[in-house]
């Protein structure tokens, strides 16, 4: 229950991103809910490798890159997301730089909202 609950997290917030963030576009709720799929598989198995290689990065900008790394995690699933059929295209990197950053805020959000409630 708890996976399904963070899928529909990451919908939320890429549909936030989608309709908020000019250059970020997405097709309808089915491209969204898929991609919030291939988002959390992309950052279950790419993103750590990424956050390995860019450590001395992340630790001389105080962690600021890691706003860097998110915002290549939302292209690359966009662009992996692509190749599967899903109508869901970031413009570029400023988009998703935003993208990423409205992603990361409005999960955060419904993830103490939502998560914790059904914890507690």
């Amino acid at each position: 229950m708890k996976t399904v609950l963070r899928v529909l997290i990451n919908a939320a917030a890429l549909w936030a991103a989608a309709s908020f963030v000019p250059g970020i576009h997405a097709g309808g709720i089915g491209s969204v809910l898929a991609l919030a799929l291939v988002f959390g598989v992309a950052n279950a198995l790419v993103r750590p490798f990424l956050k390995l290689v860019s450590c001395p990065i992340i630790l001389l900008t105080l962690g600021l890159f890691t706003l860097v790394v998110n915002a290549l995690m939302l292209m690359f699933a966009a662009w992996v997301g692509r190749g599967l059929g899903i109508d869901f295209k970031v413009d570029g990197f400023v988009p998703a730089f935003l993208g990423a950053l409205l992603v990361s805020i409005v999960s955060t959000l419904l993830s103490w909202v939502l998560i914790s409630r059904n914890e507690g």
